[in-house]
Formats: C-alpha cells, sequence, structure tokens
C-alpha cells in the first residue's frame, strides 16, 4: 500500500515558452492524519545506528512503509526520527494495515 493510495490526482495546462501546450497530471495534498488518532501497539526508543527502513521492517513487517512511522509521530524528515539527537527518544510503532 502507498501513502497515496487514496489521494485524488487532478490535472493543469501549461504552456511551455514556445508555446507548446500539454497536460500535467499531480496528485492533490495529501494530509497525514493526526498523530493521536493513530492507533498504535508499541513504542519503540531510539538507539544509537537505528534506521528507519530496519524498524519499520521489524516493527511493522514492511520496511518501504516507513512513512507511517513518520504519520505516527508527526515527523516531517523521516531522519529525524532515528537522528543522533533522537537516541533516548520514543518513537510511536503504529498498528500494520491502518490506513493514513
Amino acid at each position: 500500500m502507498s501513502r497515496y493510495d487514496d489521494v485524488p490526482t487532478t490535472t493543469f495546462e501549461v504552456t511551455a515558452s514556445t508555446g507548446a501546450r500539454r497536460l500535467v497530471r499531480h496528485y492533490r495534498r495529501r494530509f497525514p492524519p493526526e498523530p493521536t488518532t493513530s492507533p498504535s501497539t508499541a513504542l519503540h526508543t531510539v538507539v544509537p545506528g537505528d534506521r528507519l527502513d530496519l524498524l519499520s521492517a521489524a516493527l511493522t513487517g514492511d520496511p518501504l512503509g516507513f512513512w507511517r512511522l513518520c504519520d505516527a509521530n508527526a515527523a516531517l524528515d523521516p531522519d529525524d526520527l532515528v537522528s543522533a539527537e533522537a537516541v533516548g527518544t520514543q518513537v510511536v510503532v503504529p498498528r500494520p494495515g491502518v490506513p493514513r
């Protein structure tokens, strides 16, 4: 599952400096859920050397689902969750399969 599965797309027309026109399709803005509304299964205390993909794999079974950890912890920059400054802090582990 992708974080963009349920995000609608939109299309707009652009004109190049040459006068050529083309349609550009893109995803609309995705609003992550409020962290307090995300059901969680556990808390993980960050230790030196933690990597978000490895945490996601170990704790949720999906190494590519690191964005769920980001959403559950309101992290805009994924590296903030496991940086050297984050050692000793707790990361909320969302329940696997929980939609955004």
